[in-house]
């Protein structure tokens, strides 16, 4: 799965916490969230510098986290699917330090082989 291919099929299932995700789709998503916003972010410092807290740019990337926050969620909830677990394991996040490091543990896995409880696995139906 390509970087475009993972972008548009996360913004397509905008809200859709079902099924599963694969690894590639998710973080190729959470690089380009990552780029756009250390994109914006850079912008906003090299015409605005650090002391302005109000530009355009940060304006932008404000409203590029709102717009994503949803997906973003949603995809993380489906790659905790694929790994066999329910997405409520997201909110391991709330537990400091500790929490997010097993949560990107769980992340990092590969899916389950075959079918679970949560849909077919994608690997295999992509390659079908």
């Amino acid at each position: 799965m390509s970087m475009k291919e993972a972008v548009t099929s996360v913004l397509t299932q905008y809200a859709n916490f079902d099924g599963r995700a694969r690894r590639s789709e998710y973080w190729y998503f959470t690089l380009f969230e990552a780029i756009v916003t250390g994109v914006l972010a850079g912008l906003g410092s090299a015409f605005f510098g650090s002391d302005s807290t109000m530009n355009i740019f940060t304006v932008l990337s404000s409203l590029f986290s709102l717009a994503v926050f949803i997906p973003g969620l949603a995809v993380t909830w489906r790659r905790l699917h694929d790994t066999g677990r329910s997405g409520a394991f997201f909110f391991l996040t709330l537990i400091p330090v500790v929490g997010g490091i097993i949560l990107l543990v769980f992340l990092c896995q590969n899916s389950t082989p075959g079918d679970n409880r949560f849909g077919p696995n994608p690997k295999e139906a992509y390659y079908i």
